[in-house]
């Protein structure tokens, strides 16, 4: 992990985890009286937590600042209900205890990009639906026409540069662009604090998430909140600047064999606005085939550099694009 992300309070994932969690319930959501007096704690007190968890003060205690890194199974299913968690957010949970309980930390390495040749034919075979590949870090990785133009200006980005979480927090269309900008922005942490539990000291991950606490307060915010639960499907209202208003809705899933990379689908009822909004937005879109910024119409694209393991942001004498806001 970058300095940024270590909070100064130390201790592993696990611990982090529980406090951030712990804050977010109040006595009344657990069933308690709040009791008489100040409350310092915006959340549950840690005492308060561990009788609702059956363990003892002290072990809990141990648990949140590193000290006990092997809580049995029993442990983590009695503070997930006391946490009142949802089944991901328990999930969760599990893979941060076995994670702490391991002696020896595992190397970690930037992922493949590599895509197979079917990809591009596959979302090709989309249209006129938007779609595109991600990588687990939300990287743009392969698109058809609408896939990347349903992002507006993004394509304006180097190839490199084009990842959904920097353009959420830090492109000036994204605001208006999403018609629930704080539900998509939780949701693109929620993705990354789900990998940042489970394969911390990533490089492709500790490089995006520095650039974003330092140039987004709102990513800040919302970081330390630790929520986990990402949404893979659903229906989302967008406020595109070419084509006007519509509601879509997506299906994302894993693609098998790969390093985390999801496959993202949009789609609309033949017949409706919205369709006629997506067919209008594959028939306008175009986007470089290749790095030279040269726009070819009609025409699924792969970021060039999709075969390289290379998760470096391109330097320019340009301002980064967002700082401005």
């Amino acid at each position: 992990m970058t300095r940024e992300q270590q909070p100064a309070h130390g201790g592993t994932e696990l611990g982090r985890y529980l406090r951030a969690r712990r804050a977010q319930v109040t006595p009344a959501e657990a069933g308690l009286s709040p009791g008489a007096g100040l409350r310092r704690t915006p959340g549950l007190r840690r005492e308060e937590l561990a009788t609702l968890a059956g363990v003892s003060i002290d072990y809990y205690a141990r648990l949140e600042r590193g000290k006990e890194t092997r809580p049995s199974p029993s442990v983590v299913d009695a503070l997930a209900r006391a946490l009142l968690l949802t089944e991901d957010e328990h999930e969760h949970l599990r893979s941060l205890a076995t994670r702490a309980a391991r002696t020896a930390p595992e190397p970690a390495g930037a992922p493949s990009r590599t895509l197979r040749p079917g990809v591009t034919l596959m979302l090709e075979s989309l249209r006129p639906g938007p779609a595109y590949v991600a990588s687990r870090t939300n990287d743009l990785l392969a698109w058809n026409p609408a896939g990347l133009a349903l992002f507006a200006g993004i394509e304006d980005w180097p190839v490199k540069q084009r990842n959904l979480a920097r353009y959420a927090f830090l492109h000036p269309a994204a605001r208006d662009l999403f018609d629930d900008w704080e539900h998509t922005l939780r949701g693109c942490v929620a993705r990354l604090r789900a990998l940042a539990g489970t394969d911390p000291d990533a490089p492709d991950l500790a490089a995006l998430v520095g650039e974003l606490l330092l140039k987004s307060p709102d990513f800040a915010r919302l970081w330390e909140r630790y929520e986990i639960k990402a949404h893979a499907y659903g229906r989302k209202t967008y406020h595109h600047p070419d084509v006007g208003t519509f509601t879509l809705g997506y299906q994302g899933m894993h693609l098998e064999g790969t390093p985390g990379h999801r496959l993202v689908t949009y789609y609309a009822e033949p017949g409706t606005p919205a369709h006629d909004a997506l067919v209008l937005l594959d028939l306008t879109a175009h986007k470089p085939a290749s790095g030279d910024g040269a726009p070819r119409r009609g025409r699924s694209a792969t970021a060039p550099d999709a075969a390289r393991d290379d998760h470096s942001t391109p330097s320019s004498g340009r301002r980064a694009p967002g700082t401005g806001r």
